[in-house]
């Protein structure tokens, strides 16, 4: 389905959305990549989920990503006696690992690894850093603690502790589970939460052995620190902003997110910006002011995506949410301003034949009078390294695998198109050209760039670039068997 932007949307799905009239409508407002959150809903459910987004792609005739998100190590207290408590300031409270059902004086904390690791002095926030806990006393199996800011906490609220590394590993038993069953489901993106270390990425890919790309949440400190080398072992970034701005101090979150955004675009992977984008919209049919400022600003940092999470999930306007980041997105990318600062903000290095023929590709987009860049792709690499370019005009992935097309909705600018298996590079070229006029991109008189490699149908071949006509009896006339 054609967009009329460059950046994609990432929409959750939930409570909100979980017909297949209501994720349709989605996709038909702006959705490119549907979020299956494995925290919350059974494999049953997410099963449907998967069934009704597969349905809505078949009857649109418009590849669809999955994201599987798992959800990882968080941690969360137990529950309280009376559902919920609330916690006033200077006042003590108690985490233990006692399963009783919780008081205004104790709750369990079932992580003993937590007790291991902190000591008095340390910091414990509550429910997304709303309640701040002091540890004042602690052992193995406990910590006495005093309460610097108060409020409600209730069942299953998660936990934070900003001021150690944890002992944790990036997949919990819960989580290797939801990684095969939705590896197997057949997901194109696997999301890991709460990524501390290269390593983790690396365990998590060799559980999903190929079946779906993996996308590293960056979410603690030690992921901010490590980013370079989990960069390099994943396939795609998320900027969790949420938990970020818990254990770190809100106001460093910003510059945060700018400059991941930054080293992905340099690696050619996809960045997706994430948490409270249109938080209002959970309840109101309008966002805030603010808001829409948020959203603009990742897209004029070049992000790939944009998400909705609870906007979509469990609010009252899901449709409205993806169609007011749509028209915000469409607005942003007709600013003059975007251009230019997505153009002075290029970093890339240029190591091989690809790298120069989709610079080259850029280059001939934006110099003549082209339509789009048409690139026919096996594993995806070389529509990736086009939209690292940032060009100005349209792209199109032409490929036979429709898992390559799925995995690539998430990519910038990037609109897939199925095409069979190919022997000659006339047929390649025709094909292209009836894409991008099926596609409403050019007409019969325009011209478009081609890309692609031969022989083909093998990953990492791209050494053709041609300038085409839309014109297919000009290409029969003229390009050679």
């Amino acid at each position: 389905m054609r967009r009329l932007r460059k950046v994609k949307i990432v929409a959750t799905l939930g409570p909100s959305s979980n017909t297949y009239e209501m994720i349709r409508t989605l996709h038909e407002a702006g959705a490119d990549v549907f979020r299956l959150n494995m925290s919350h809903g059974s494999h049953e459910d997410i099963t449907k989920l998967h069934r009704a987004i597969r349905q809505v792609e078949k009857d649109l005739d418009s590849p669809i990503a999955i994201l599987a998100d798992l959800q990882g190590p968080k941690l969360r207290v137990g529950e309280f006696e009376n559902g919920e408590e609330e916690l006033e300031w200077g006042e003590t409270f108690r985490l233990d690992l006692d399963k009783a059902p919780g008081t205004k004086r104790r709750v369990c904390l079932p992580h003993p690894e937590i007790f291991q690791a902190i000591g008095v002095g340390a910091h414990l926030l509550v429910n997304d850093g709303k309640i701040r806990l002091r540890v004042e006393e602690c052992g193995k199996d406990f910590a006495n603690c005093v309460i610097e800011a108060g409020g409600t906490i209730s069942n299953r609220k998660g936990v934070n502790v900003p001021d150690v590394v944890l002992p944790l590993a990036a997949l919990s038993e819960k989580d290797r589970k939801d990684l095969e069953f939705a590896a197997a489901l057949g997901v194109d993106w696997l999301a890991l939460s709460f990524v501390q270390r290269p390593e983790d990425v690396i365990e998590a890919r060799k559980l999903a052995d190929g079946r779906a790309a993996i996308l590293s949440k960056i979410e603690k400190p030690a992921a901010v620190k490590s980013f370079e080398k989990i960069l390099e072992v994943s396939d795609g970034v998320m900027v969790a902003r949420g938990d970020l701005g818990v254990e770190l101090p809100v106001q460093n979150v910003p510059p945060i997110q700018k400059r991941l955004i930054r080293m992905c675009r340099k690696a050619g992977k996809p960045v997706i910006v994430a948490t409270q984008m249109l938080e209002s919209m959970i309840e109101s049919p309008m966002p805030t002011r603010a808001e829409v400022s948020d959203v603009a600003t990742a897209i004029y940092e070049g992000a790939d995506a944009v998400m909705l999470s609870a906007e979509s999930a469990a609010g009252q306007y899901p449709v409205e949410a993806v169609t007011t980041m749509n028209n915000v997105a469409v607005g942003v990318e007709k600013d003059p301003t975007y251009t230019e600062v997505i153009e002075a903000s290029r970093n890339i290095d240029r190591a091989s034949v690809a790298d120069g023929i989709v610079a080259a590709a850029r280059e001939i987009a934006e110099t003549a009078n082209i339509k789009v860049i048409c690139c026919f792709t096996s594993s995806g690499t070389t529509v990736a390294k086009v939209a690292r370019e940032r060009p100005r005009v349209p792209i199109i992935a032409m490929t036979s695998l429709r898992g390559t097309a799925r995995r690539l909705s998430l990519t910038w600018g990037v609109n897939c198109v199925m095409t069979g298996e190919l022997e000659r590079f006339k047929q390649a070229v025709v094909n292209a050209a009836r894409a991008a006029r099926a596609q409403g991109y050019a007409g019969s008189e325009d011209q478009i760039v081609v890309t692609a490699g031969v022989p083909f149908n093998m990953p990492g071949t791209t050494n053709i670039l041609r300038v085409a006509p839309c014109d297919e009896r000009l290409i029969y006339s003229t390009d050679p068997e």
